[in-house]
């Protein structure tokens, strides 16, 4: 029986990913923020599902979660960091201590959480760390410069860990889902208020949309349980898990408008070295 730990089970995706790995058979701890969620959770399956109440911004709590779960409900096998929300907004509108929160919790809290994780896996050469980005991580889309942005540092944070602690026997998977019929878009949403009309043509149908569609996604959330659960077994799990038809094509659009970017500017890129290439200083 595995221990997974996942942050954010109150709803949403990490509700999902909980519910498929207690389907499973696995113990489960879920963080929550309210008293009534974290009774609801562990009704899920008493006595595999443990709730936490935490709120990943504060960084004491997190590893003093972390540290109880290791004493008082066993090694942790996998982390699943889910916990995080949406700011909706264009840049020039979105405050910046509306920026600043986003990335408390959507980058500080998964970094939090995966450092306090990391030292028993360490010492076991054994774990699995994820952290749930977004197609967002890899793509960008008008009115999400806040969100897009956290989930673009994410993914950063977990490349370079997952070079780190290859060594240790440890796989570091960014799970990257595409719309899914959760609240995430109703709400779970921040939104930024409107303040400038110059860009009413731009977001106002974006902004519509969105709500319309909030309810009506095409992602299945347990069949992104099901995804997940699936890699945790294999020897080479995944760097990156990309769920949902609509991630997979806006996720290449982007690659590839990166890549011609590199393809034009190759000349002018490769004009800033120096002439007589790299030089190899030793006595430093």
């Amino acid at each position: 029986m595995r221990t997974i730990l996942i942050t954010g089970v109150s709803s949403g995706l990490g509700r999902a990913f909980a519910a498929g790995a207690l389907h499973a058979g696995d113990r489960v701890v879920g963080t929550v923020r309210r008293v009534d969620d974290a009774a609801a959770f562990e009704a899920l399956a008493p006595g595999r599902a443990h709730a936490r109440l935490l709120d990943v911004t504060d960084d004491e709590a997190v590893f003093g979660t972390v540290a109880d779960v290791e004493t008082n409900v066993g090694p942790i096998d996998v982390v699943i960091a889910n916990a995080g929300y949406g700011v909706e907004g264009v840049f020039e509108e979105t405050p910046l201590a509306e920026v600043r929160a986003q990335f408390a919790t959507n980058v500080f809290g998964v970094a939090a959480t995966l450092q306090a994780a990391l030292p028993s896996m360490r010492r076991r050469r054994a774990g699995h760390l994820m952290a749930v980005t977004s197609m967002g991580g890899l793509m960008a889309v008008p009115g999400m410069s806040a969100y897009c942005a956290s989930k673009f540092a994410v993914e950063g944070l977990l490349e370079s860990v997952r070079k780190e602690v290859a060594a240790f026997g440890i796989h570091v998977t960014a799970i990257e889902p595409g719309s899914f019929r959760t609240d995430w878009a109703g709400r779970s949403m921040t939104r930024a208020q409107r303040c400038i009309p110059d860009y009413d043509e731009l977001f106002v149908p974006i902004r519509n949309a969105r709500l319309a569609a909030s309810g009506r996604q095409l992602g299945n959330p347990a069949k992104a349980a099901e995804a997940v659960l699936s890699i945790l077994d294999i020897d080479t799990p995944p760097a990156h898990l990309v769920l949902g038809s609509d991630a997979l094509e806006l996720i290449a659009a982007a690659r590839t408008a990166v890549d011609e970017d590199i393809r034009t500017w190759d000349g002018l890129s490769r004009s800033t070295d120096f002439a007589e290439g790299a030089q190899l200083d030793i006595s430093s």
